[in-house]
């Protein structure tokens, strides 16, 4: 078989059976979901984050120190959400995608976003002035979080042996978009987030809102009421 018979092939092995789909209560593993048509469908929150402006860290800096901030920043990133009960589902160059379900969903990917806020801006920064004192001259750690919930559903792409999870549904694209966002505050959550998160996660200790409303956000077709924040919160 050529490859354009295999590709034919492929496509009608993946448009033609129905969705095997079923509900679920934990955020499904890639071998939970069948490869062919397997579906799992949940109510989730789901978080981005991303290294702000790694291109120019790339362009500019060695490659051998740009691999250590990427992966310094990923590795605090993902001790952080996996502490707040958010599990991890991808990695894409220097961003990573949590997944968070169960009634403290919200809760807790707001906390986790003013953590890994905390870790970058208390604990990353001051550590790459320490080991590279010239860093700060080209290129700060600075990063975007987006926060979006609602229902998704979760497939795997790709072929045998080459696939991964895919989210299919507005929260996971609105919180990518939600991350890309380099106005000035560092964490953005929509309206529904906002709504359904802990008081203790709005009020500042000092009195007022740890969370200004940014305004709307055209993602797609829709207008999303979105709220951000400068704020940090030390695990």
């Amino acid at each position: 078989m050529g490859l354009a018979d295999d590709v034919r092939t492929g496509l009608d092995g993946v448009l033609s059976p129905p969705w095997a789909s079923r509900n679920g209560t934990v955020v499904p593993e890639t071998e939970d979901i069948v490869l062919r048509d397997g579906a799992v469908n949940i109510d989730a929150t789901y978080l981005y984050a991303d290294l702000a402006n790694s291109s120019a860290l790339g362009q500019k800096i060695k490659p051998k120190i740009a691999a250590k901030v990427i992966r310094s920043y990923l590795n605090a990133a993902t001790r952080i959400l996996r502490y707040y009960d958010g599990e991890i589902r991808s990695f894409d160059g220097d961003r990573v995608l949590a997944i968070f379900i169960g009634d403290s969903k919200n809760s807790n990917a707001v906390r986790s976003a003013l953590a890994l806020n905390w870790a970058v801006k208390k604990v990353l920064r001051p550590k790459l002035d320490d080991k590279w004192p010239d860093l700060s001259k080209t290129w700060t750690a600075y990063h975007g979080v987006g926060i979006d919930t609602g229902e998704a559903m979760l497939v795997r792409g790709g072929v045998r042996n080459n696939n991964d999870l895919i989210s299919i549904g507005a929260a996971p694209n609105v919180a990518a978009k939600l991350s890309e966002l380099r106005d000035a505050p560092d964490i953005y959550i929509t309206k529904a987030v906002y709504d359904r998160t802990a008081a203790s996660n709005k009020d500042a200790t000092s009195g007022g809102s740890m969370w200004t409303r940014y305004g709307n956000v055209v993602v797609g077709e829709n207008s999303y009421v979105v709220y951000g924040s400068f704020w940090t919160w030390s695990p």
